[in-house]
C-alpha cells in the first residue's frame, strides 16, 4: 500500500464521482479506478459500491476513511519536518563552551540570537575545555563550539571564527601591594607566584601567559593550577598567588579579590566558534553565521 493509493481514496471518498475525483488529482479517470482496485486489492475488502448512478462507500470504506486521512496528514507533517530539519529550521544542535565564555556577553548573545531566530531548534550546551572541544567537534560528537585558540596545530580539522578579542587582567589579593595599581606590566610580577591553567586543556591562555612573561623577560614561577578560571580567581583571592584571566572574570566579584589592567602588548585572549571542516549542514551553517554576524555587530 502506497501514500498515492490512499490520497486516491480519499479524493474519491470524497467526491463520490470518479470524474470529479480524477480531474482533483491530475490524471486519467482509468488510472485512478486501477488504483482502486490495487488497493482493494492490497486490503482484501471492497471499499466502493459502484453503479452507473453513484459510487458510495462500503461499511469498510467508511470506517478505513479517518485511518487514511490520518495516515495521509502524518506522512505530511513528516514531509514538512524532513524539510524544515534540511533547512535548519529544527532539530538538535549540541554546543561546548569553556568555562569562562559565558562570564562575557558575547556568547549568550549568540545563543539568544540564534535562539530567537530559530526557535524550534534543540540547543544542548556543554562545558568542555577546549582540548576537548577539539577532539568532540572533529569526531562529529560536537557541532559547535566555543573555544579559545591556541597553537595552530592544535586546531587541525576544525574551521573557527574569531567573535571576541577579549583583554587579559591580573586577579590578585586585595590585599596585595600592587593591587592598588590601575594597570600593571608583566615585568613588575617577576617575583611573583602566578595560578595557572594546565596546557593539557588548552594551549590558548597557557601560552599566552608563557609568552607574555617571556617578552618580559622572565618564565613564570607557578605555584598552582586549576582547571577552572573561577576556581583560578578565588585561589588569588586568598593570596596564593596571581592569576592571568579573560576580563569577562571581574563579573565573579569574588570576595577579596582585586582585578588590575595588563599593560603588555598583545594581552589579550581570542574567543572563537568553530565546527568540524566538511561539515556543510545547514543548522551549523546558520549557528555559525548567526555568530559572526553578532560579533561583527557588537565591533
Amino acid at each position: 500500500m502506497e501514500l498515492k493509493h490512499l490520497t486516491a481514496f480519499t479524493i474519491l471518498a470524497e467526491e463520490l464521482h470518479f470524474s470529479r475525483a480524477a480531474e482533483r488529482l491530475g490524471i486519467a479517470q482509468p488510472h485512478l479506478s486501477i488504483q482502486i482496485q490495487s488497493l482493494e486489492a492490497i486490503l482484501g475488502v471492497k471499499l466502493f459500491d459502484r453503479s452507473r448512478r453513484r459510487v458510495a462507500l462500503t461499511e469498510a470504506g467508511r470506517l478505513f476513511l479517518p485511518e487514511a486521512q490520518a495516515t495521509l496528514a502524518q506522512a505530511e507533517r513528516a514531509r514538512r519536518t524532513a524539510q524544515r530539519a534540511a533547512r535548519g529550521e529544527t532539530g538538535r544542535i549540541e554546543i561546548g563552551f569553556t568555562g569562562s565564555a559565558p562570564f562575557n556577553t558575547t556568547m549568550p548573545g549568540i545563543i539568544n540570537r540564534f535562539r530567537r531566530a530559530w526557535p524550534d531548534v534543540h540547543m544542548l550546551l556543554r562545558e568542555t575545555p577546549t582540548t576537548e572541544q577539539l577532539r568532540q567537534l572533529a569526531d562529529g560528537r560536537l557541532d559547535v563550539g566555543f573555544i579559545r585558540p591556541g597553537h595552530p596545530n592544535e586546531a587541525l580539522g576544525v574551521a573557527a571564527y574569531t567573535v571576541l578579542d577579549e583583554p587579559l587582567v591580573l586577579a590578585m589579593p586585595a590585599d596585595h601591594p600592587l593591587a592598588g595599581r590601575q594597570v600593571l606590566a608583566m615585568a613588575e610580577l617577576v617575583e611573583e607566584s602566578f595560578i595557572l591553567h594546565p596546557r593539557t586543556i588548552g594551549t590558548g591562555l597557557y601560552d599566552k601567559v608563557m609568552d607574555l612573561c617571556a617578552a618580559a623577560g622572565y618564565r613564570p614561577r607557578v605555584v598552582l593550577e586549576a582547571h577552572q578560571m573561577s576556581t583560578m580567581v578565588a585561589l588569588s583571592a586568598t593570596g596564593l598567588g596571581i592569576a592571568v584571566v579573560p576580563d569577562a572574570m571581574r563579573r565573579l566579584q569574588v570576595e577579596g579579590c582585586r582585578f588590575v589592567c595588563i599593560a603588555d602588548a598583545g594581552a589579550s585572549m581570542v574567543l572563537a566558534v568553530a565546527h568540524r571542516l566538511g561539515d556543510e549542514r545547514t543548522i551549523v551553517k546558520r549557528f555559525v553565521d548567526a555568530a559572526v554576524d553578532y560579533s561583527q555587530y557588537r565591533g
